[in-house]
Parts: structure tokens; C-alpha cells; sequence
């Protein structure tokens, strides 16, 4: 792909196009150049794009991105750490020196990160004045210059040891300050507070967990790195509170892969004098105002008729929605239909994408510890550098001075007889056998401290710096100290800082959300299933008055079958799951139409395929499920039936071998199985017993020799075999019959 670039043309006075020039026109300007759109996007479009995935979206190790880190920095800066509090307006201007994106960014960004705004578990800045509530749409914050803050405590969890080399610095972006890449926090800040961004071609959205879980956990994984964590680090934990639908399966992915989603829904009390609901907690990823706008809308809309008013007493108090409902109606199954149809439950979607050293990546919770236990190993292990070339520095001095202690009179002597100034620490350095810095440092000191007393004093600290050396050799030589170390600033953190959650948890089998009557109308319908996982619901009229199926190119129609509109539609799938839906979930279609894709409308899992269809209204009869090792398992259809509007059941059959045919049978058939020993079987239904436990593994029908399998099943009729009482065994299992040959000659066997 090529585009044609066009430099805006300017009339001269000599009648030729260009820009003008004091010595004339730019050769070639006005003329149409041709380049490649790929370089075009190279070369101004990628500088951009890197540029926000590095310096803007994206946090880094430490939980910051640059905004929020050169932010905090300046109020550290400022001595705005266990101080009183200053203008907004002024913290804002000092951050311009390392930020220079306008004050309403900066000011933006301080107000996520206050106490007032009650976005973050741990907030950084303590702030006094308006600064808006995170669960508003509408409620806007007080502009800076009346408002105050400072840094929170927690922030000397942050720059407790920045000031000895733990983490590097960079100029700032005209080279008049240093500002650090991190901050050396002491407790994995990136997963106690939440984090969003959106960057070109990638995102980051990490959820927020408790402070003492994470600590807890951190501690255990450092003592062990196998330890499965979802034992202590039990779900997020979200500042506004809430319940989380617990799903452990779920969790365990998204602490595996680091994507996946939590449902959150809010938490209501019922008062029955005054008939009315009060919610006190929403999910993070909506507003009050978006609700109440949804309930509105529900309400004009006719879908809602339980509800005489609502209105927002959010307050001092803290958050407050408040819903009258009309007598005679029941609070529980409003609440539930409201979960549905309204952002009261949401999906908070994580995309744990952190950088790492300046490379972008999605990790797993587990993963993403490791990466901060190494960050901080890092800390630990320059901070004790720092510190050891401190001591061994301080001890180098004072043996220096231990050597004036020998002859003090000696050393006034040689200053009292040096003539030029630049040559007394040459002196020293002669008569005492120094270095030039212990020269240095002694030929500084005041005359009134060249006395044994205060030689004697200082030398004294040797022992202890020795002392002291030798214990910050061993942290760097052992790796054990400074896991020791981490470990123990972990436990002071979660003493010093910890809180109970604010999220409860409630587990997805205790919820009941029984099915809404609709007036959705129920009228015959036929459904049709084809291979490659496509379905269509056509009417009858509309089936009598079209041509062929359009179908995908290779596909074919396997399953035609009669019902209702309002029928269940039960999709088994190759992964031991099975998806329900309503016929009235899919849209009336034509055989012209290719049809909707199953899997996709619900949402099965990546490389699941649908592979049977069962429709059924009242849940009789029985499954029939043939497995490679030839074994049938026949199930009670009553056992996929749910009081609850559940979507997706787990288990739906055994899962030793692999699936070859399913059935669902209103009455006993007989089947034709086919071994790949080439020998058939008549199977009949009613020889086996139904099972009522979903994934059973069924009952032998069909002796499997090691080393063959079960190829195929389908259903009989007479037409299919000449002598079918040839097939039928006496007992089962059985090993099967090989085919008559007058069968293949007659053609009369399909089992394709």
C-alpha cells in the first residue's frame, strides 16, 4: 500500500510553487512524493507507540507508572513525607519539573492517587479538601489551589532506601535533576493497588489484593518456591468493597496466566418498614450514575415494574443508593433481576501486563512475584553495598587517625613547620605512613580536636565498624540473609499497615438466580446443527418457502430436529462440558443464512468444539454416550436440569476416553458400533441401566482389543443391515461380529 504525500503549494511571484525562501524556492517543494505507508507508520507512527508502552501506560515492577512514580518523587523531595501537608497547587508545580505534560495531568494523577478520592486499598497521597469519590461519574474534584495534601505513611515503604543506590537514576528530560527509574518499595506494591492502562496495541489492567495476603504469600514463596499461592492469596480484595463470585477454577487461571475476569456485584441491605433497598458497595468498573441511568432506562422501558423510586443519598457517609419498591414485591428477586440487567454486577477484566525490565509482559500472579523478589533481592543487595563501602570507608579514616594517636605532637609538628598549605597532607602522608584520603582527613580536622580524648574516642568505633563489616559481607555473600531480610520488612509491613478486606466472597454454587418469567412468545420451530459447529432456528413457514442451506464450504448439516421456541438447547462439547441456552437466545434465521456460530455466541473455551445438540423441554428421557474403549454411559436427562439460570455445566460426561457418539433418546433404540478390528455390534439401550451421576464412566458394551478402538456409532434401521440378528450378542460385553459378506457386497452397511 503506497500513499501520496502533499506539500501545501504557495504561489510565487515567479508563477512557480514552493516555499518562499529569502534566497528563492526550495527545490522540489509542491511536488506529489510517493512512499510506503509501512515506512510511513515505522518511522513517525512506532517512536510514538513505543513511547507510551515504555513512558506512560504501562507500570513497571514497582507499581508505578512514570506519571505516578515523578510524582511521588517531588513530594518526597519536598519533605512532604510525615510533614504537614502543602497546596496542591504547589506539589503541581514542582512535579512540572519532572513531568512536563500541564498541571490538570499531574493534578489528574494526584487525585487517583489520594485518600479522598478512595480509588486505591493503600492511597499514597494524604489529602484534605474536595478530591471526588472514584465510584462517581459527576462528582468533580476541587481544583488544586484549594486543596492539600502530603505523602500517606505507607510512602516510607517507598523511599525508605532510595537514598543509597538502590534503585538508578536518569536525568530528568533537560538534564537539570535525577529522578529514579523505580522506587524500591518494600512489599510488592504493583498488586496491592490497582492499576490500568491503556497503551498502541496493548493494555494493563491489574486488580487490587490485600495488603497482609500478599505479604503472606510472598513470604511463603520466597520460603518455598513451589508454594501454591491461591492457599493464602485467596482473591482480590477491591477498596470499595463488594462481593466477588468465587470460581477457585477461575482463579487458578488467572493466577496462572495473568487474563481472566472476576464478577463483582454490589452489596444491599433491606429495610422492611420503610420498603426500600440501600446499596452501599458497586463494582469498580461502574458509577452511580451509570446505574441509576440503567434502572431509569429499565424502568421507562416496562422490563422493570417493582421499583416506585430511586435516588442517590451518597453522602459523608460514604456511597448510597437507595431504591423504593412498590408493595408487594419481594426485594431478593428484584436484586437478582437487577444483577442481570444493570451494572450492579460487573466484570472486572485482568490483563496483568507489567514491564520488566523495559520489556512488556503478561504474567501470571505467581510469576509476577518472582519478578518482584528479584527486583527487590536487587535493592537489598545495592543498599548493602552502599552501606559496606560506607563502613569501609569510615574505618579506613579512623585507622588513619589511630596512627596520629601514636604521636599527636609529631603530626602538630609537621603542620606547624610546613611552609606551603599544599604540602601538609604530603607530610602526613610521609610521616605517618598514610594514604592521601586519611591524610585528607586529618589535616582537616580542628586544632581544638588534636587531643588523645577525642582520638581516643573515635578510634573506639573501630571495633564496631569492623563488627559491622563483617556482618554486611555475609548478607551479600549469602543469599539466605537477604531472603531474611525481605521477609522481615514483609512481616513489619503487613503489622504496620494491614487491614481486614473489604471484599466478601461468596461461592458461585450458593447463588440463586432463578429464571425470569418472560412473555417471550413460544411457537414451533426447527433447529439445525451442523459439523463445523454452526446452528440456524428457522420457522416452518419460513423453511417451506426457502431453497438449499447455505452452508461454510466443506460443512454439513448433522442434526435437523423439531421444537420450541422457548425449549432448552443443550450443546455438548469435546471437553466433558455442555452449554445451555433457550431457543429464544438465537435469532429466527433462513437457510439462506450461513447461521451463528456456537462456540463463539457461548463462549467456550479456546479449541473447544460443540460437537451434539439436544433439545428438550421437560428434561425426559436419557443421554447415550459411546466411548472409544467401548463403553456407553446412559444418563438421565433430568441430571442437566438446573434451578438455576446456570450457563455452562462441568462434568457433563466421563472423561477416561475419548467421545466418539452421542444420543439423546426419548425411548430405547438399537445401535450399530463399529470396531477398528472391522466387527460390528447390535447394540440395544434398554440393556443397560441408567446412571443418575453425570460422569459416569459408563458399562462396558463392546470388548476393545488393546491396540484398536470404537470408530463409530449410529443409529439403526432396518435398511442398514440384511441380517442384523447376526450382530446381536448373547451377553455383554462382547467382542462383536465380523461383517457378513454378503453384507458388503449388497452395500447395504453404511457406517460412514
Amino acid at each position: 500500500m503506497k500513499v501520496n504525500y502533499m506539500p501545501r503549494k504557495k504561489r510565487t511571484s515567479g508563477g512557480k510553487t514552493g516555499i518562499p525562501k529569502a534566497n528563492g524556492i526550495i527545490e522540489g517543494a509542491g511536488e506529489v512524493v510517493e512512499q510506503k505507508i509501512v515506512n510511513t507508520i515505522e518511522q513517525n507512527y512506532m517512536p510514538y507507540a513505543m513511547s507510551v508502552i515504555m513512558s506512560r501506560a504501562i507500570p513497571e515492577i514497582d507499581g508505578f507508572k512514570p506519571s505516578h512514580r515523578k510524582l511521588l518523587y517531588t513530594m518526597y523531595k519536598m519533605g512532604l513525607l510525615g510533614s504537614a501537608r502543602t497546596k496542591s497547587a504547589n506539589i503541581v508545580g514542582q512535579t512540572m519539573k519532572l513531568n512536563p505534560h500541564g498541571d490538570s495531568a499531574i493534578y489528574d494523577t494526584m487525585v487517583r492517587l489520594s485518600r479522598g478520592y478512595e480509588a486505591l486499598l493503600h492511597p499514597y497521597v494524604d489529602s484534605k479538601g474536595n478530591f471526588g469519590k472514584f465510584y462517581s461519574r459527576d462528582m468533580a474534584w476541587a481544583a488544586s489551589r484549594y486543596t492539600e495534601a502530603r505523602l500517606d505513611d505507607i510512602c516510607k515503604e517507598l523511599f525508605g532506601d532510595i537514598e543509597k543506590n538502590t534503585v538508578d537514576f536518569v536525568d530528568n528530560y533537560d538534564n537539570t535533576l535525577k529522578e529514579p527509574t523505580l522506587l524500591p518499595a518494600s512489599f510488592p506494591s504493583v498488586l496491592v493497588n490497582a492499576n490500568t492502562g491503556i497503551a498502541v496495541g496493548m493494555a494493563s489492567s491489574i486488580c487490587p489484593f490485600n495488603l497482609r495476603e500478599v505479604c503472606d504469600t510472598t513470604i511463603k514463596l520466597i520460603k518455598n518456591p513451589n508454594y501454591s499461592i491461591i492457599n493464602s492469596l485467596i482473591a482480590p480484595d477491591f477498596p470499595g468493597g463488594g462481593k466477588i463470585i468465587y470460581e477457585k477454577s477461575k482463579l487458578r487461571e488467572i493466577y496462572k496466566t495473568g487474563r481472566g475476569g472476576i464478577k463483582v456485584r454490589s452489596c444491599y441491605t433491606y429495610d422492611k418498614e420503610s420498603h426500600c433497598i440501600d446499596i452501599t458497595s458497586i463494582p469498580p468498573t461502574t458509577t452511580s450514575e451509570a446505574i441509576i441511568d440503567k434502572i431509569i432506562e429499565l424502568v421507562k422501558a416496562g422490563k422493570i415494574k417493582e421499583i416506585a423510586d430511586i435516588r442517590d443519598e451518597t453522602g459523608l457517609d460514604g456511597l448510597k443508593i437507595t431504591i423504593d419498591l412498590k408493595r408487594g414485591f419481594d426485594a431478593d428477586k428484584l436484586m437478582n433481576k437487577l444483577y442481570r440487567l444493570t451494572p450492579l454486577e460487573d466484570t472486572f477484566s485482568c490483563n496483568f501486563n507489567v514491564l520488566i525490565n523495559y520489556t512488556p509482559k503478561v504474567m501470571g500472579v505467581k510469576e509476577l512475584l518472582n519478578e518482584w523478589i528479584k527486583f527487590r533481592t536487587g535493592c537489598i543487595e545495592r543498599r548493602t553495598k552502599y552501606d559496606l563501602d560506607k563502613k569501609k570507608s569510615k574505618l579506613h579514616l579512623l585507622k588513619g587517625l589511630g596512627k596520629i594517636l601514636l604521636d599527636i605532637d609529631k603530626a602538630i609538628e609537621i603542620i606547624r613547620n610546613t611552609k606551603e598549605e599544599s604540602q601538609v597532607v604530603n607530610n602526613l602522608m610521609i610521616g605517618f605512613e598514610l594514604d592521601e584520603i586519611q591524610a585528607e582527613y586529618v589535616a582537616e580536622i580542628k586544632l581544638r580536636h588534636l587531643n588523645r580524648e577525642y582520638i581516643i574516642k573515635r578510634t573506639n568505633d573501630i571495633e564496631q565498624l569492623e563488627k559491622d563489616i563483617k556482618e554486611l559481607q555475609n548478607i551479600l555473600d549469602n543469599d539466605t540473609e537477604i531472603k531474611n531480610i525481605i521477609i522481615s520488612e514483609l512481616k513489619n509491613v503487613a503489622e504496620k499497615y494491614g487491614q481486614p478486606r473489604k471484599s466478601m466472597l461468596i461461592d458461585i454454587e450458593d447463588i440463586e438466580q432463578p429464571e425470569e418469567i418472560d412473555d417471550t412468545p413460544d411457537y414451533p420451530v426447527i433447529y439445525f446443527f451442523t459439523s463445523e459447529g454452526y446452528f440456524k432456528k428457522i420457522t416452518p413457514q419460513s423453511l417451506r418457502m426457502s431453497g438449499e442451506h447455505k452452508l461454510k464450504e466443506g460443512d454439513k448439516i448433522i442434526q435437523t430436529q423439531e421444537g420450541m421456541n422457548k425449549s432448552d438447547i443443550l450443546f455438548f462439547s469435546d471437553k466433558c462440558r455442555v452449554y445451555k441456552a433457550k431457543g429464544y437466545n438465537f435469532p429466527d434465521t433462513k437457510a439462506s443464512v450461513m447461521g451463528e456460530y456456537v462456540a463463539a455466541k457461548m463462549q467456550a473455551e479456546e479449541g473447544e468444539s460443540l460437537v451434539y445438540m439436544a433439545i428438550t423441554s421437560d428434561y425426559s428421557g436419557f443421554m447415550l454416550f459411546f466411548f472409544e474403549d467401548g463403553k456407553v454411559a446412559k444418563i438421565e436427562m433430568s441430571a442437566y436440569y438446573t434451578k438455576t439460570n446456570r450457563k455452562k455445566l462441568v462434568k457433563a460426561y466421563g472423561d477416561k476416553s475419548r467421545l466418539v457418539g452421542v444420543f439423546y433418546c426419548k425411548e430405547d433404540k438399537e445401535y450399530i458400533l463399529k470396531a477398528s478390528t472391522g466387527k460390528i455390534l447390535l447394540f440395544d439401550s434398554s440393556r443397560i441401566s441408567i446412571k443418575s451421576v453425570k460422569n459416569s464412566l459408563g458399562v462396558c458394551v463392546m470388548n476393545i482389543r488393546k491396540g484398536h478402538k470404537l470408530l463409530s456409532v449410529e443409529e439403526y434401521s432396518k435398511e442398514k443391515l440384511s441380517n442384523p440378528k447376526r450382530y446381536i450378542p448373547k451377553n455383554i460385553p462382547s467382542a462383536g461380529f465380523l461383517v457378513d459378506t454378503e453384507e458388503i457386497q449388497g452395500e447395504q452397511l453404511r457406517l460412514d
